[in-house]
């Protein structure tokens, strides 16, 4: 099975922003963000299409999938 890759904590802490700060720009709970960035949730569309809106990066610079 698939495991979604992320790059959002490294996006994050480059850009200076708590996980707090970036979980209210795209509307969703700290631990959302939390559990997004430690590989145990995987995003809606919307919300990865969200997530790299705010560090202007494209879909496949934050998230991949992995065998």
């Amino acid at each position: 099975m698939a495991k979604l890759i992320t790059q959002v904590r490294e996006a994050r802490q480059r850009a200076g922003m708590t996980q707090a700060e970036l979980a209210e720009k795209v509307g969703v709970r700290r631990e959302t963000i939390l559990h997004l960035e430690n590989g145990r949730y995987n995003p809606s569309l919307k919300l990865a299409m969200d997530i790299c809106a705010v560090f202007g990066r494209s879909v496949e610079m934050l998230f991949r999938f992995e065998s």
